[in-house]
């Protein structure tokens, strides 16, 4: 299955255009925002577990990375409620559920197998924020491949604004919008807005027009992650 999977192409969903596809396990199902193979896949996904739903245990050769986006996402009896990041390391395992339901961001199979950490941090705890270049920013993971923060946009602020923000993006940026809403102007006739749950990602090498409306903005943004990924031309739904 190969789902957006040219990555030298810019790829985005807006919330509106969310196609629910029902996983292997009842009561989780997703929408696929990228994806190369069939279940066992490299893949961003918007995953959607009803009350009381749950996956068996298993294993995750490639990783796994989450942000819990609305309700509490349960695994191995600990509860991860809405604004939770997480990151399981290749090989790593564990019995995911949801009590009360919850709305979740996925990547699968996109660490190096040489990542060992393991990540826990509530985006929600203000000490995890700090304001770096007039803006608040919450910093996630970092390593010499990718960047990985959530940022507070004021009201019109461009999200690249800089040559530190710019520099960031030649490999590749990906983003999520959590609140208020992002416009991008990649054609200055026609932009395109984006409001929460709105996703996007951008090739390497590409400064994009992008900015926050009129209420600002709150994202999830992943940069430096796409510079070694081979884009696949082939697309199928």
């Amino acid at each position: 299955m190969l789902i957006n999977a040219d990555f030298t192409r810019r790829a985005a969903l807006a919330p509106e255009h969310y196609q629910w596809v029902p996983s292997p396990q009842n009561g989780v199902e997703r929408v696929m925002l990228d994806r190369v193979g069939a279940e066992k896949a490299r893949a961003t996904s918007i995953v959607r577990y009803a009350p009381e739903s749950y996956f068996p245990h298993h294993m995750h050769p490639g990783g796994e990375e989450i942000l819990v986006l609305s309700g509490t996402f349960s695994a191995d009896d600990i509860d991860y409620p809405a604004g939770w990041y997480l990151r399981n390391p290749p090989n790593s395992g564990h019995q995911p559920y949801s009590k009360e339901g919850a709305v979740i961001f996925v990547k699968l199979w996109q660490m190096p197998a040489t990542e060992t950490r393991y990540v826990a941090i509530d985006t929600n705890d203000g000490a995890n924020w700090q304001t770096q270049h007039n803006r608040e920013v919450c910093h996630l993971f970092s390593d010499d491949s990718e960047q990985v923060s959530l940022q507070r946009l004021k009201a019109d602020e461009a999200l690249f604004t800089d040559a530190v923000f710019t520099d960031t993006i030649k490999g590749g940026a990906e983003i999520l919008v959590l609140d208020g809403e992002l416009i991008d102007a990649e054609l200055a006739d026609n932009a395109k807005t984006y409001t929460r749950g709105g996703w996007l990602r951008l090739p390497v090498d590409v400064i994009p027009q992008i900015k926050a409306g009129v209420h600002g903005a709150t994202v999830y943004l992943k940069t430096g992650h796409l510079s070694k990924v081979i884009g696949v031309k082939t697309e199928e739904k």
